[in-house]
């Protein structure tokens, strides 16, 4: 404990009497300062036991004292130290009247207690103060350490919750909590979410405090890893200012959680090698040498069905390719949820792009297509189309196995270009075999062909002479029955007949050709849905 008025009336070698403020001597003291000057307030800085003979004050002038007062605790002054004997033979009552009304201690200095004494006395006590901070900060490292290397994070945040009084959680990198102590704090640090992305936001290393009215107690939050990205985040809440002890063990907590996480971010690297090998190896068609290479590192994923995701970066609106961040904060999301369910999961960079494994129906799946709809819903949003950003399109692929890789890459693949042609953050392969091929259509190749293809057609109608347009879609949506197309253009079938042979000298192609007959279809198709 720093030194208090207290401590400073109890020292025998001081002989201090209290003359006013006998309420409030519990009151740290963070220096004791020697003023004589009628205002010292400009040199104060809050905390001070201010010590004075009155050689430049009238201390007999009631209203003199209430201002000179009134002025020191208005800074922050904590106490008043009056030598007797000096100018003043005993304290003038304006004095004491005036620190009684305010209120600010007042102690009776006696002649033979030198203010130096009183200055030695309030440092020696700092400094023993400042020496069991450090003594006790070095005592709760290596506790720290020893319950980091003996029961991982969990024991080390329960080391360091016993010694801040207060309670201690961890976050992963999608901003999760996965451990917190004691056990009741999980549901105190779920709340802080949102605090936590908003920290995660910020380059490494970053920190805050959460505090006030609203809440129950005071939050610091740190981020954790040595990257451009945090890595993960700890949350210690108390139920007041940490003091030099405890900030000891915090930043002890610190290093070693980010120890921790760059240790596991190696060992991930390592993985993701690996990784490398099993999917090159599944996709070149080697499912047996894929499971010998992976072994348990990816549990029973190679053995059941999974799903294929790729995801690739976009440019921004100023043509800049940059989905490196994105990318990042989707594995990041992916991992993270298949680490929650205890799932298996291989990811794995390459460059702009971003090729996963994972479980059919698992968290992981889950998670990328939250992840997706959340993304799809901001880029609605106006600030947006203004925000010079990357954006990520994602392809996911049906259900497969070990077998089948090769032909999930492939399904993945072409979502991805179908997403990227429609604008789309993700499209599954199932839901796109699922549906029409008409969506396909509305591609600008697709359209400038169906223009090409029909011009003539239309330049033909347009100048009176037949509807030539009609009759051909009415023939091939009656897959060339002529009584029945007639009978929907309410027309003699001589005279369809003799329309559908203009189109064939006008387009110069036969309509026996099934080709030639699919290809019109297609394009009327495209330009009425325009």
């Amino acid at each position: 404990m720093p030194p208090t008025l207290a401590s400073l009336v109890h020292h025998s070698a001081l002989k201090l009497t209290v003359r006013a403020g006998e309420d409030r001597l519990d009151v740290p003291v963070r220096w004791a300062h020697v003023s004589e000057l009628a205002d010292p307030v400009p040199y104060m800085e809050g905390g001070e036991l201010l010590l004075i003979t009155a050689l430049k004050l009238d201390a007999e002038d009631p209203e003199a004292m209430r201002r000179y007062v009134r002025r020191l605790a208005g800074a922050g002054v904590v106490g008043l130290g009056f030598a007797v004997g000096v100018n003043y033979e005993e304290i003038p009552e304006a004095l004491v009247t005036a620190c009684a009304q305010e209120p600010l201690p007042l102690l009776e200095v006696p002649r033979r207690t030198p203010f130096l004494a009183i200055s030695k006395a309030v440092s020696a006590a700092i400094a023993a103060d400042q020496y069991r901070a450090v003594t006790a900060g070095f005592a709760a490292q290596r506790e720290l350490t020893k319950q980091a290397l003996n029961a991982g994070p969990e024991g080390l945040l329960a080391a360091l919750a016993a010694q801040v009084d207060g309670w201690a959680a961890l976050y992963d990198a999608s901003g999760t909590v996965v451990a917190a102590a004691p056990e009741w704090a999980g549901r105190r640090a779920a709340r802080l979410t949102g605090e936590v992305e908003r920290l995660r936001e910020r380059p490494a290393p970053a920190s805050s405090v959460v505090g006030g009215p609203e809440h129950e107690d005071r939050v610091e939050l740190h981020s954790l890893g040595t990257g451009r990205r945090p890595r993960a985040a700890l949350a210690v809440g108390t139920a007041a200012a940490l003091g030099t002890a405890e900030r000891y063990a915090v930043h002890s907590a610190i290093a070693l959680l980010t120890l921790t996480t760059e240790r596991s971010r190696s060992l991930h690297a390592a993985e993701q090698r690996v990784g490398t090998a099993v999917l090159r190896m599944l996709l070149a068609g080697e499912p047996d040498h894929a499971r010998a290479v992976a072994g348990d590192l990816y549990g029973g994923l190679l053995d059941a069905p999974f799903r294929m995701i790729v995801a690739e970066s976009v440019p921004g609106p100023r043509g800049t390719a940059g989905g490196g961040d994105r990318l990042g904060v989707l594995a990041e999301t992916v991992e993270a949820a298949a680490a929650r369910s205890g799932e298996a999961v291989l990811v794995v960079p390459e460059g702009e792009r971003l090729v996963a494994l994972a479980a059919d129906g698992g968290a992981a799946v889950a998670a990328c297509t939250d992840w997706a709809a959340e993304l799809e819903a901001a880029r609605a949003l106006p600030e947006h189309a203004a925000a010079d950003e990357d954006d990520v399109v994602v392809g996911l692929s049906a259900p497969a196995g070990p077998i089948a890789a090769a032909a999930a890459y492939k399904q993945a693949e072409q979502s991805l270009s179908v997403a990227r042609r429609r604008g789309r953050v993700l499209v599954e392969h199932e839901r796109l075999a699922a549906g029409s091929v008409l969506p396909l259509l509305a591609d600008d190749a697709v359209k400038a062909f169906a223009d090409g293809l029909l011009r003539a057609l239309h330049e033909h109608d347009a100048t009176g002479r037949g509807d030539l347009v009609a009759s051909l879609r009415a023939w091939l949506s009656r897959h060339g029955q002529w009584d029945a197309a007639a009978a929907d253009l309410g027309v003699h079938r001589h005279t369809l007949r003799y329309r559908m042979r203009r189109v064939e000298e006008i387009l110069g192609r036969s309509l026996d050709d099934p080709d030639v007959r699919m290809e019109l279809w297609l394009a009327l198709k495209t330009t009425s849905a325009e």
